[in-house]
C-alpha cells in the first residue's frame, strides 16, 4: 500500500533539509534535491515501518495545500528561499522487503566437532547466529 506524506524541503548551504510536519517533525537531509528526495523516501519508509511493527496508528497525512511552509520555516528558523513542499510516497511493505528484511547469505567456519553436535541437536544455525549477533550489539 502506498503511503504519501507532505514534506518541506529547505534549501541550505550544503544541500536540503527535509521535514515531515505530520510525523513529529521527522527530518533528514541530502546534498541536492535528488539525494534529499531519496533520503526522504528512506526516512519515511523507516518511520512508518517502525510504527506498523509497534502496532501504532499511522498519522493521517495533510493535504499538500494545507502545509504552511512559511509558518514551518519560521518555527524552524529556516530560510524560505529555494524551499518547497512536495509529496513523498513509499510502499512501506515493498521497501521493507528490499531494504529492512532482506536476508543476506554469510559463509562462516566453525570446528567440525561443533558442527556435528549442533546438527545432532537440530540447532538452526541462522537463527542462532542472528540471536548471538543481536545480543552482541545489544538490541
Amino acid at each position: 500500500m502506498l503511503s504519501i506524506y507532505p514534506a518541506c524541503f529547505f534549501k541550505e548551504n550544503k544541500g536540503y533539509s527535509v521535514v515531515f510536519p505530520d510525523l513529529n517533525w521527522l527530518a533528514t537531509s541530502g546534498k541536492n534535491e535528488n539525494e534529499a528526495m531519496k533520503m526522504a523516501v528512506e526516512c519515511l519508509a523507516g518511520y512508518l515501518y517502525v510504527l506498523e511493527k509497534d502496532g501504532d496508528k499511522l498519522p493521517k497525512p495533510s493535504a499538500m495545500s494545507k502545509v504552511d511552509i512559511k509558518k514551518i520555516a519560521k518555527e524552524l528558523d529556516a530560510d524560505l528561499e529555494g524551499s518547497f513542499v512536495n509529496m513523498v510516497s513509499v510502499d512501506v511493505e515493498e521497501y521493507a522487503k528490499a531494504h529492512f528484511e532482506k536476508a543476506v547469505r554469510k559463509t562462516l567456519t566453525i570446528p567440525a566437532w561443533l558442527n556435528n553436535v549442533a546438527q545432532e541437536k537440530h540447532i538452526n544455525f541462522s537463527q542462532t547466529l542472528q540471536e548471538a549477533l543481536l545480543a552482541k550489539i545489544k538490541m
